[in-house]
């Protein structure tokens, strides 16, 4: 008894002590966040404390903070864009009651997946194309930083920050360069010190200067008052509002869960746990339930948040807590301080937490592997080029198009014979397989279905139609079941090839395939199917069914 209670005490101490370290990276990273998305600092980090509260008493991980991320910032702000370029809408319904809307929507639709299972839809957007959107989303929000660093007035499009900033050269805020340059030197340095709150440090240290050192009388800009009040929940009541935040907030909640399902699963792995992705669905959609209703922001799990907690040794769920009550704390209590952050400071800390999203590693990898690399290149190049939610849907468009391109254009392969055994394998690979007298083998390395169906029929026609073989044998094992357009082009072939004078057998043909195939009034080339190829090569030189023979003795 003695010994449980002192690990549940070592358990909650480990929780507090890194829930206390979490607190102090939520609060200047909820304020950065909401400048990204063009919001008041309240709004963030009242979310993150509402938000985290609900995950913490709903969710499974022992390690996810659930907070503003810098991928929802920034989409929350190119949504709310393309929004206030209606003037119909912008009309209908201020910022504020916008982005509590986009939560709210947000939640609506977290919760409906939820509810119908749909938790493998995260797996609709590749891993490629999120390495390639987190680094196009860490060059964006880095860029937009750079004005602050300068003190210089640079907004919208990358192209238009980086003319801003080149254009008003000759009147950048030395001070303000100063200072955020060196904040983002000691982050990086303090950040190889083990155990040390780096942003914590920086953070104090850039209210100190700004305040009391030579660098308060030279107009540093600060961050302000980031009140937190009793909310007031405003909503549009126009039906066209709602309309289109409907569709802004697809693409912003499918890339939320994909952050978060990422960061969650990650982190379950390294640390032996198990979650549930329809469960973390409905306990994320909770979270921006409560953001919503006091107008915070739209809260995920965020990867560099999750991976701080673990790091400073997080057991349970508690950690989480604590670092909700000690933010708000924070904001109750040390306003003043908050307010007295100095604009180039916060960006420095934004630029460091996202500094190693820019290492090329992870596509250079795809290029290495000659697998998905211009897909993830894509997803890069359309973030700066078509802004944060148009690069998205760009890139996850592409992703789907390269899917169906190979699936319309599958590679087909000969197989041949190893030795005298039962492996039938690809004759172009393997030096030892040898080719079946008589007997033609091909195995379509797709699914076959409408898309592609006759163009690989086809193909396999024109790859027999001189070799003058009597049979052919089709392995089907890539495809588990038929579509009509497949089963029609399946009959046409075997007729093709029968006026030919050459049969066809299927291999390798699953139930579903054979009942298809039935149902149609295909049943001889089903009855004459097998489960192996080696079973089809054998009814082919023997005329006689392995299988039959098999029943029948």
């Amino acid at each position: 008894m003695v010994r449980v209670m002192t690990a549940t005490r070592t358990i909650a101490t480990g929780d507090i002590v890194a829930g206390l370290a979490v607190a102090g990276l939520l609060v200047p990273e909820a304020v950065a966040y909401a400048g990204i998305a063009g919001l008041a600092p309240g709004r963030a980090l009242i979310a993150g404390v509402i938000g985290g509260l609900v995950y913490a008493l709903v969710g499974r991980s022992r390690f996810a903070v659930v907070s503003a991320t810098s991928s929802s910032a920034s989409i929350l702000a190119a949504a709310l864009g393309s929004l206030a370029l209606a003037p119909q809408l912008a009309v209908a319904a201020g910022p504020d009651a916008l982005a509590t809307a986009m939560t709210l929507m947000v939640e609506v639709m977290f919760t409906a997946l939820g509810l119908l299972r749909m938790g493998g839809l995260a797996g609709f957007i590749s891993r490629p194309v999120l390495r390639g959107f987190a680094l196009g989303l860490a060059a964006t929000i880095i860029i937009k930083q750079v004005p602050h660093l300068v003190r210089v007035p640079a907004g919208g499009s990358i192209a238009h920050v980086l003319i801003g900033v080149a254009s008003h050269a000759g009147q950048w805020h030395g001070p303000s360069l100063l200072l955020g340059l060196s904040a983002l030197i000691a982050l990086i340095a303090l950040r190889r010190v083990p155990g040390m709150p780096a942003t914590l440090v920086v953070m104090a240290a850039g209210i100190a200067l700004g305040s009391v050192g030579p660098l308060a009388h030279c107009g540093i800009a600060l961050v302000g008052p980031t009140p937190v009040g009793m909310p007031h929940l405003a909503l549009p009541h126009s039906l066209a509002v709602w309309e289109q935040i409907a569709q802004l907030a697809a693409p912003l909640t499918l890339i939320i869960f994909a952050e978060s399902w990422g960061t969650i699963r990650n982190l379950a792995l390294a640390h032996g746990d198990e979650v549930s992705t329809n469960r973390e669905l409905t306990a994320i959609g909770l979270a921006n339930t409560a953001a919503a209703l006091v107008q915070g922001m739209p809260v995920g799990a965020g990867f560099s948040i999750g991976s701080a907690n673990a790091a400073a040794g997080a057991q349970s769920r508690l950690s989480s807590i604590v670092a909700s009550l000690a933010t708000l704390a924070l904001v109750l209590f040390a306003g003043p301080l908050i307010a007295r952050i100095p604009d180039p400071v916060l960006a420095a800390v934004v630029i460091s937490a996202l500094i190693h999203a820019l290492d090329p590693a992870p596509i250079a990898r795809l290029f290495h592997l000659h697998r998905d690399q211009w897909v993830a290149l894509a997803a890069a190049v359309g973030v700066l080029v078509l802004g944060v939610l148009n690069g998205m849907l760009a890139a996850i468009l592409l992703s789907v198009l390269q899917l169906l391109y190979r699936w319309s254009h599958p590679m087909t392969s000969e197989l041949g014979q190893v030795g005298t055994s039962h492996d039938f394998v690809d004759i172009g690979r393997h030096g030892d397989a040898m080719r079946v007298p008589g007997v033609a083998i091909y195995r379509p390395n797709a699914p076959l279905f409408f898309a592609n169906a006759e163009t690989v029929l086809r193909t396999i026609t024109g790859l027999v139609r001189d070799r003058r073989v009597k049979i052919l044998i089709l392995s089907l094992e890539e495809s588990d079941d038929l579509d009509s357009t497949a089963v029609d082009a399946l009959d046409e072939f075997a007729q093709s090839l029968d006026k030919a004078g050459c049969r066809l057998i299927l291999a390798r043909a699953h139930d579903r395939v054979r009942d298809i195939l039935r149902a149609a009034g295909f049943g001889a080339l089903a009855d004459t199917s097998t489960f192996s190829v080696a079973d089809a090569a054998a009814l082919a030189v023997t005329g006689s069914h392995p299988t039959l023979q098999s029943e029948s003795a």
